[in-house]
């Protein structure tokens, strides 16, 4: 994560640096366009692009860090990882699911979003590879558990 902050910043400070240099550039040519003004702008924008290309990442890590903690927290919630923790609400009435349970709803509900995201959505049946993902709705096994 340090990594990708001094890039961000290091992207940042030499995209500062190339527009103060495109108006040095204006300033001493009298707001003429010269040779150094378009070197100037040139390297603005190559500036601002690899400032564009530093955000792109920071914003990916971002994503992927929110998206990980947001599986913690349902692996967690669905196992009833979170009973008996300090600070935590009561548990609910629901009985918690069981780890490969919740891995087979998640491929299965995976594999309906590819479907719908692919314009394939089969009614009449299920056309994905992994037959194994599909489930109950009703979790009727997971009462047992």
């Amino acid at each position: 994560m340090d990594n990708i902050v001094d890039d961000l910043n290091n992207a940042y400070q030499e995209f500062v640096a190339a527009a103060a240099g495109v108006l040095e550039a204006k300033e001493s040519s009298g707001a003429q366009k010269t040779a150094a003004t378009d070197a100037a702008l040139e390297n603005f924008k190559q500036h601002w692009e690899l400032f564009r290309v530093s955000c792109d990442k920071a914003e990916e890590f971002v994503e992927s860090v929110k998206q990980r903690i947001g599986s913690e927290c349902l692996v967690d919630e669905a196992t009833g990882s979170l009973t008996g923790k300090p600070g935590q609400a009561a548990p609910t009435s629901l009985p918690p699911i069981s780890a490969v349970r919740l891995e087979q709803m998640s491929k299965a509900v995976r594999w309906l979003v590819i479907e719908l995201q692919q314009g394939s959505g089969t009614a009449g049946g299920s056309s994905h590879p992994y037959p194994s993902a599909s489930f109950d709705a009703r979790f009727s096994d997971d009462a047992a558990q």
